[in-house]
């Protein structure tokens, strides 16, 4: 069954999809009443929806079941210098597809260009159909951060009191931050299985012309273990998607957790 996204606040009654969704369904995939469709709202839930009455731009819906699992206990967010890369969007989805809760664009000292003050809204988009594809039911937040390392810094401690307010005295969340740096020692490897079995972890790579040695201190002085991912300069995007995709691993049962 094809996937459409339903915003979070739109996931009330009476259920209707507009706009690109509502085209999508009823243009291309030629959705008439009585056509069962499920929504996604990027919070988790997901439900199964029957098509009563269509219009030109307007699909309205019955809810039939809806399901919302619990979040997954390990939620890894990604800060990432900022830099002019053609390839934001790629990252944005690859993010979607190996289950990152947050990425964090933030302003480094030799980023290429000034980080916006705002995600822009193009970015969802991205996410949304990264989602549609694989099924995943959660779309990470995404915050950009136009000051330096202590303004990231703050942010992910805010991360970690606000998981720990949320948890049980039976499942209080473990902290791990980790800086992911070209000058770290290769034989310092980073390890998923060095990450908490519960609650955020936070990873942090620097942009295209990496850390300066002042914002990797910042870091370093704050808690956050260098690690590094290898003898081989790597790409923005390919450090990204590296660190993701062992975290995803390590998630699935390929490694062992702490």
């Amino acid at each position: 069954m094809k996937s459409l996204y339903l915003p979070p606040d739109q996931w009330q009654e009476p259920f209707r999809l507009e706009g690109p969704e509502a085209h999508h369904l009823l243009t291309v995939l030629r959705a008439r009443p009585g056509t069962t469709v499920r929504l996604f709202d990027g919070h988790g839930r997901v439900g199964d929806f029957i098509v009563r009455a269509a219009a030109r731009k307007t699909a309205h819906l019955e809810l039939l079941t809806q399901q919302r699992p619990p979040r997954p206990r390990r939620e890894i967010h990604l800060a990432i210098g900022w830099n002019k890369a053609s390839r934001r969007g790629w990252i944005l989805e690859k993010a979607v597809e190996l289950g990152a809760a947050g990425l964090i664009f933030w302003q480094a000292s030799r980023s290429q260009g000034r980080v916006p003050d705002q995600p822009k809204e193009g970015w969802t988009d991205h996410l949304v159909n990264a989602a549609k594809q694989c099924g995943n039911p959660w779309l990470p937040t995404i915050t950009t951060v136009p000051e330096g390392p202590d303004e990231v810094i703050r942010l992910c401690s805010n991360l970690s009191n606000q998981a720990s307010l949320q948890a049980s005295s039976q499942a209080t969340p473990e902290s791990g931050n980790f800086l992911i740096w070209e000058s770290a020692s290769p034989s310092d490897l980073f390890d998923p299985g060095q990450l908490p079995s519960s609650g955020p972890a936070v990873l942090v790579l620097g942009p295209e012309g990496g850390l300066a040695e002042n914002e990797a201190q910042s870091f370093i002085g704050n808690g956050y273990l260098p690690r590094s991912l290898g003898r081989s300069t790597l790409r923005w995007e390919t450090a990204a998607l590296l660190c993701l995709g062992l975290c995803y691993w390590s998630i699935q049962g390929g490694a062992s957790e702490a």
